[in-house]
């Protein structure tokens, strides 16, 4: 096994996913399936998350309370959003629709995406093909736009979007 040199990005997708399946049955190859990154990426993902203790020994299971203690309390420093031009995407943070009922803002964050039906600024997200996962999956986008609130949102968006990531946690959903 490689040396854990510390987590990437993506891995937080990577656990947000294992989350998202529900308790259900799956293999790596569904993570790369439907993460859009390579078998070996998600068995070097897995391993990592494992070492770092956010996955069971068995490499199924999120260790669900100590992923949320990271998102809300380290995400922001470690994997920090960076703000870029005005561009169409896909919407984020406060500006997507499991956020949009609790907050009234004059700016949008979007994921950069062609297809995208969104326009605002854009937030660089934790891995490339993110936006195309989250289109195929809506708990997946869910809990990733509540991630982004944490990452770049004031006090209230962030204490909401930690709140409803409990419940995504739990399997109760907005």
């Amino acid at each position: 096994m490689k040396a854990h040199n510390g987590m990437r990005p993506h891995d937080i997708v990577v656990l947000l996913k294992i989350i998202a399946f529900q308790g259900n049955h799956w293999l790596s190859k569904d993570l790369s399936a439907t993460l859009f990154i390579s078998p070996s990426e998600i068995s070097e993902s897995l391993n990592r998350s494992m070492i770092a203790g956010l996955l069971s020994p068995d490499k199924k299971r999120v260790m669900k309370n100590a992923m949320l203690k990271f998102i809300e309390n380290g995400l922001r420093f470690v994997f920090p959003a960076e703000l870029g031009a005005i561009e169409r995407g896909m919407a984020t943070g406060h500006s997507a629709p499991v956020l949009k009922e609790f907050f009234s803002s004059s700016e949008d964050y979007v994921w950069p995406f062609s297809s995208g039906k969104s326009k605002g600024q854009s937030i660089t997200p934790l891995y490339t093909n993110q936006a195309r996962a989250a289109e195929l999956d809506q708990h997946l986008y869910d809990m990733l736009a509540l991630v982004d609130a944490i990452r770049i949102g004031k006090v209230r968006e962030c204490e909401k979007a930690v709140e409803l990531l409990k419940m995504y946690f739990n399997g109760i959903y907005a």
